[in-house]
């Protein structure tokens, strides 16, 4: 019997990282397309000695009471509101993340999509495709204004810093931010960005980024209340956590035009979308996709596999949530 730690992958990943981490323990492998349902998971980690993760898999005090050789789980994600990190602390287990080597691609996308959103560029394909553009007219799919607007980040993070150098530098935006708490004065001037209180942001911004992490105090950060503050020209993008945005009540406000739409590559519930937005036209919505280009993924899964590595054979995380 091989006396090599054992190592659960809970999702497909590059075969190359599955072949790398066969150098190091005894490998299991999910080679379907779709996650296992959290019995199956359960059942698949008997035994286990770490597990990569992506944020489909929710690891709390139920998995870790019954599965007690785990040792590490790696997820192959910066944000974590998957794993019961209290939970993770109780048992003596590692819990580790990816964070920094999804930052630029994140932001990069973030702006694709507050372009698109903006410019209206899913509404007016749509229409195209339809077979309904029969000629021009002086207001067909007029949006908001980019370059000279006002950007709010509501989370300032390596991302909202990344997002904002975007809107500053390139597109000459004013940048507002809120945040826990005010960056350094050196970092404000990089990203020439300038914090101001939450109501002053929802108020002011042409275009609101959400970048913050999701924790239950964030749930439904944005939600009428909120929505009722922001210009009726403004729009909204979400490429945090689902759950910061009370959906329902964004759909409800798009439908009635109280803000001008909203950019959403995450959702409460996902992959489930709640339906009321798939009936509206003015948002663009997107299956989770922030960081997905090829070369991020692969850094991503292999900085899971560096941990699951440190962890298990050379006694030391590289990147552990605590």
């Amino acid at each position: 019997m091989s006396t090599r730690p054992r190592v659960l992958i809970a999702r497909q990943v590059f075969p190359e990282v599955v072949a790398r981490l066969r150098e190091h323990f005894d490998v299991t492998t999910n080679d379907a397309a779709a996650p296992w349902s959290p019995g199956e998971l359960v059942a698949r980690l008997q035994g286990q000695h770490g597990a990569l993760t992506t944020g489909s898999e929710r690891i709390d005090e139920a998995v870790l009471a019954a599965c007690p050789d785990l040792k590490v789980v790696a997820n192959m994600a910066v944000g974590y509101n998957n794993f019961d990190v209290a939970a993770f602390d109780r048992h003596g287990v590692v819990a580790t993340n990816a964070p920094g080597v999804l930052t630029e691609t994140t932001a990069d996308f973030g702006f694709a999509l507050l372009m698109a959103t903006a410019r209206r560029i899913s509404e007016s394909e749509h229409f195209l495709r339809r077979g309904e553009w029969k000629h021009w007219a002086y207001d067909m799919f007029a949006g908001g204004e980019v370059h000279g607007s006002t950007l709010g980040i509501l989370g300032m993070g390596r991302i909202g810093q990344g997002i904002a150098r975007r809107g500053a530098h390139g597109f000459g935006m004013n940048v507002i931010y809120h945040n826990r708490s005010r960056l350094d004065a050196a970092t404000e001037a990089e990203c020439r960005a300038h914090y101001v209180g939450k109501e002053e942001l929802l108020r002011t911004a042409d275009h609101l980024v959400l970048v913050l992490p999701y924790t239950p105090e964030a749930h439904h950060t944005i939600a009428a209340a909120e929505l009722a503050l922001m210009k009726p020209t403004a729009t909204l993008i979400n490429i945090a956590r689902g759950g910061i945005v009370d959906d329902a009540a964004l759909a409800r406000a798009l439908r009635e035009r109280r803000i001008a739409a909203a950019g959403l590559d995450v959702f409460e519930g996902e992959p489930s979308v709640h339906p009321d937005l798939l009936t509206v036209p003015n948002v663009v919505l997107t299956p989770h996709i922030a960081s997905a280009t090829v070369g991020t993924r692969l850094a991503m899964a292999n900085l899971a596999a560096d941990n699951l590595v440190g962890v298990l054979v050379n006694g030391q995380a590289v990147t552990p949530i605590r």
